[in-house]
């Protein structure tokens, strides 16, 4: 029997053709990828082409892979169900073990994943200079600690999450992958929690005992509380939307469907609104083609909600109006809440007291109880406003730096996004995301919060803006 000829070639497994969501500059209308490629056997009837061709859809299918499964854990966090979180004693440790070794193990392989999956141009178009910046004011914030031990490791766990959350956005082989992804995602979440309201109904909706006790029949889902919940679903109302819109239709249309079924179920009244209200300034601008005809009425809205939330407790004209408009002027007592804080901003605007060293320490918990209040201060976990927090932990010139990075200048990537025809499906579900947070930001807190699903999903927005900006997405 004759030999046969050619030789075989061992195939190396380490080189693959990257992925990603987005594929290239914007200045070069190729899609990039990597020259290197697994060697084949040489006398194989396919081509060396064929092979990493072959190579490269096995990568995108686990980039893809990974990247649903990566947002469907930051929406639903390592501990769901798990209730109202108990108070933590003064001085006690807020550290929690599930958390730290969770997302460390997920960081790392989402880190890994990107290395060898991604491609290196887009690791590059992360904008590592403005989240520097951010992650940089908390880390000099932290000097201003009462326990800079315990703020370190609370950043260091936010900064390991916005690996998973990068990994989210540039693991996908295209965008159809991570439209696929993202809805999946979604999807998955969503039966989870449907089920949950039958087997164990207790778990996601609020129950009547407690100081809760007034929203008795909300709906909170996995997390701790219907104000959480409500944001959430609504953006995954909003993945629904994308996907509908990505030619996802059927499964789309149940995200669509169920998520709003859920916002409306929360009792949430401000979500309710805000909700449509991302929707429609995003809509303005595929109706008209005018980006920037859209954020200014997004600033415009921004103004008038800021006036009517925390400017309602500086101006007696301003409180007069929201009176005559809304049944409830305090937002449920928040108003006492934002007194207070706008009163220990001006005892240190300039450094504030250190990341995550506010509320819920001495700094707070010294005072004596005001049985007049609505709230009792002591053992509140926010000040129910991203932008007074943020002043109080930053101080004012840290927090208007680090709210124009987040809130800002994403309004700026998302008009030039925009103006690329094969990004605007994608950067109109971020530009919603930013939008809605941004209002959200005026009732509750969540820039820099660790793993909190409101902060991940918003950075995810953030993020993808800034990439958006830069580059194409890639069509399947």
């Amino acid at each position: 029997m004759g030999r046969r000829s050619g030789r075989l070639k061992i195939p190396n497994l380490c080189c693959r053709e990257p992925v990603s969501v987005l594929a290239g500059p914007i200045a070069d209308d190729r899609v990039r990828f990597m020259s290197e490629s697994g060697s084949t056997i040489s006398d194989d009837h396919r081509s060396a082409a064929a092979f990493r061709a072959e190579g490269a859809g096995h990568a995108g299918s686990l980039g893809s892979i990974l990247s649903g499964c990566g947002l469907f854990v930051l929406m639903l966090s390592l501990q769901p169900f798990a209730g109202v979180p108990q108070q933590t004693a003064p001085g006690e440790s807020t550290g929690n073990i599930v958390n730290q070794v969770g997302w460390f193990g997920l960081g790392l392989v989402f880190l890994v994943a990107m290395l060898g999956l991604a491609q290196r141009d887009v690791l590059a178009r992360l904008g590592f200079g403005r989240w520097a910046v951010i992650f940089g004011i908390a880390a000099i914030s932290i000097a201003q600690s009462l326990d800079p031990t315990a703020s370190w490791r609370g950043l260091l766990l936010t900064a390991i999450v916005m690996i998973v959350v990068a990994g989210v956005l540039v693991l996908p082989r295209d965008e159809h992958g991570f439209a696929t992804a993202a809805v999946n995602a979604c999807l998955a979440l969503l039966l989870l929690v449907y089920a949950m309201l039958v087997l164990a109904p207790h778990l996601v909706v609020h129950g009547a005992e407690g100081a809760e006790g007034v929203h008795a029949g909300d709906w909170l889902g996995h997390l701790a509380h219907k104000n959480f919940a409500a944001p959430v679903f609504s953006i995954v109302a909003m993945i629904g939307i994308y996907g509908w819109r990505s030619g996802l239709r059927w499964r789309g249309g149940l995200v669509i469907a169920l998520g709003v079924l859920f916002v409306l179920n929360s009792g949430s009244k401000t979500t309710m609104g805000f909700l449509p209200l991302a929707i429609g300034v995003v809509t303005l601008a595929r109706i008209t083609g005018r980006p920037g005809l859209a954020v200014l009425a997004h600033v415009v809205l921004v103004a008038l909600i800021a006036a009517l939330t925390v400017g309602s407790v500086m101006s007696p004209e301003l409180n007069a109006m929201l009176k005559a408009v809304i049944a409830d002027p305090t937002f449920t007592g928040r108003d006492e809440i934002w007194k207070f804080a706008l009163q220990r901003i001006s005892e240190r605007p300039w450094f504030g007291y250190g990341y995550a060293s506010f509320w819920q320490t001495p700094a707070v918990t010294g005072f004596e109880e005001n049985y007049e209040a609505s709230w009792d201060i002591r053992g509140i976990g926010s000040g129910h406003n991203s932008y007074l927090d943020a002043a109080l932990t930053f101080g004012v010139p840290g927090a208007v730096l680090a709210i124009w990075l987040l809130m800002g200048q994403p309004l700026f990537d998302y008009i030039r996004s925009r103006r690329i025809p094969e990004n605007r499906n994608l950067v109109d579900l971020f530009a919603m995301i930013l939008i809605l947070m941004t209002y959200v930001g005026m009732l509750e807190t969540f820039p820099l919060n660790r793993a909190d699903p409101l902060w991940v999903l918003f950075a995810m927005a953030v993020l993808g803006l800034s990439l958006a900006a830069r580059m194409r997405t890639k069509a399947p």
